[in-house]
């Protein structure tokens, strides 16, 4: 077995998956750490358990998680601990067995991520303190995407802050669209190394991803998870000349305008009511102009941009959308793809309404030239496979 640990600043969330399988085993998730309404849910074997974590944080929460999954699971059945990373700047570009000299460096690039790698450290310190026999692997959200060309990575300013400050475009979200494309790939029943696809992931946060032949050629996300499409809390794409002009009429710091940008923006910013492109769909129905107007920005700058990854792949074979919105917004997935008839998409109104579950994933008609899929992502069924990957070579050895 293989546990898979994806520790936030203040959530942990936890799967169990069998290695050869990839089944699911089990599933837990501590939420609201150092907060008195800190709880923890795990389901196990079909069984729920939860129970009060009364304020605790990281590591007393990850020895209470533990302790419930190792009084149904036998220890000795886990072979590695898989951990998710957000940034591993131009360092990392595979999954990398963790040592002392590894999580140094991770620490390092906190300034990449200082949101999240923070947090994924507590999570990989606490994990490493309670379970220091089994071996334990870090899977990169930028690794994915380390590939892209310099004409796609790099930033049109002076080259030497690249070299000196590495200013370039990571991307994220790589762990869904490496799975989703793979997934893409079998539906299609063609090999992944010979496809060309557009992968679009829509939740909060919200990316898409140019993949020719198994590789990310190009994708939204940037230097940070802020550059890209409109998402549900950020704003993705502003003019740069923005900061220093709401600065000036406003005395925010830059620090505060940034922190406008991540939290307050996107469906949230526009709308004024919400980031929930569930509540915003309702309320669009019920002739809130902010909310249709938010839904409308959303997928118009999603269809430009997917229009705009389409120059990196040349022909395409299929675009894919994944994530809560991806995956289940009906409306969403049509005014996009309504706006790409230049690329020869269109969409099969029944199956995109049964978001392809009655279709294998098909959401185009039968027969189309560019077939349009919905595909379920699973992030910790991806890390797994890295982390098996790397268990079987150590084995081979």
């Amino acid at each position: 077995m293989i546990l898979i640990i994806n520790s936030g600043s203040s959530s942990i969330k936890m799967a169990l998956i069998d290695k050869l399988s990839e089944a699911l085993l089990a599933e837990g998730r501590a939420e609201r750490l150092g907060d008195v309404q800190a709880r923890l849910s795990w389901t196990i074997t079909d069984q729920v358990h939860d129970m009060d974590l009364q304020g605790a944080r990281h590591e007393a929460a990850m020895l209470q998680m533990l302790s419930v999954l190792f009084c149904h699971i036998e220890k000795t059945g886990i072979v590695a601990v898989g951990h998710r990373v957000v940034h591993g700047g131009e360092r990392f570009v595979a999954p990398t067995l963790l040592d002392d000299a590894v999580i140094a460096e991770i620490q390092s690039l906190s300034h990449l991520a200082p949101l999240h790698n923070p947090a994924n450290l507590l999570g990989i310190h606490a994990a490493i303190k309670h379970m220091p026999e089994i071996p334990h692997i870090a899977v990169f959200d930028t690794a994915f995407h380390h590939a892209m060309p310099l004409c796609a990575s790099l930033y049109a300013v002076p080259y030497r802050w690249y070299g000196e400050y590495g200013v370039r475009r990571y991307g994220f979200h790589g762990t869904s669209h490496h799975y989703v494309g793979q997934q893409a790939a079998l539906i299609l029943d063609r090999q992944f190394s010979d496809c060309r696809l557009l992968t679009v992931h829509l939740g909060n946060g919200c990316s898409a991803t140019a993949i020719v032949d198994g590789i990310s050629v190009d994708t939204t996300m940037g230097m940070t998870p802020l550059e890209g499409l409109m998402m549900g809390t950020r704003s993705g794409d502003v003019d740069p000349g923005l900061h220093d002009f709401i600065a000036r009429v406003s005395g925010k710091t830059l620090a505060e305008i940034t922190d406008v940008l991540n939290r307050e923006s996107g469906l949230l910013g526009v709308s004024g009511r919400s980031n929930d492109m569930r509540e915003l769909l309702a309320a669009a129905d019920d002739g809130d102009e902010r909310a249709v107007l938010a839904v409308d920005i959303f997928c118009y700058r999603l269809a430009k941009s997917l229009a705009g990854l389409a120059v990196a792949l040349g022909r395409v074979d299929a675009i894919v959308f994944t994530g809560g919105i991806g995956e289940n917004a009906s409306v969403v997935r049509a005014k996009t793809i309504e706006l790409l008839e230049m690329l020869g998409a269109q969409l099969d109104t029944v199956r995109n309404q049964r978001h392809g579950q009655d279709s294998n994933g098909f959401i185009s008609p039968c027969g189309a030239s560019l077939p349009v899929l919905v595909v379920a992502t699973n992030e910790e069924k991806m890390i797994a496979r890295y982390v098996s990957a790397i268990v079987n070579a150590q084995e081979n050895i």
